[in-house]
């Protein structure tokens, strides 16, 4: 079985393509469950009206149903708490140029 830091590195390696940084970097990742072979993934994007978000959101459960040992993902879009870009990790604002 998969643990949550084993889900989060791997959602590490889904991007939005027009942003630079990973998903979980962006602070896009909110909630992860693993429960025997099914991992949810709880997420938002930077706008609603994203027209990657379909792409997004199948490149997520491609690379959760690639992982051994995980049989089922599920990828739920969420709205709240809106997003913003206070959720970004310190690396993710220095690389979009939100920091000195």
């Amino acid at each position: 079985m998969s643990t949550e830091e084993e889900i989060r590195n791997v959602l590490k390696q889904c991007y939005d393509p027009e942003i630079p940084v990973n998903i979980v970097d962006l602070g896009l990742v909110y909630g992860i469950e693993v429960k025997d072979k099914k991992v949810q993934v709880k997420m938002t994007l930077t706008a609603p009206g994203c027209p990657l978000a379909g792409f997004i959101v199948k490149d997520v459960e491609k690379k959760l149903k690639a992982i051994p040992g995980v049989d089922e993902a599920d990828v739920q879009l969420v709205w709240d708490p809106p997003w913003s870009p206070d959720r970004m990790s310190d690396n993710a604002k220095k690389t979009l140029g939100f920091t000195r």
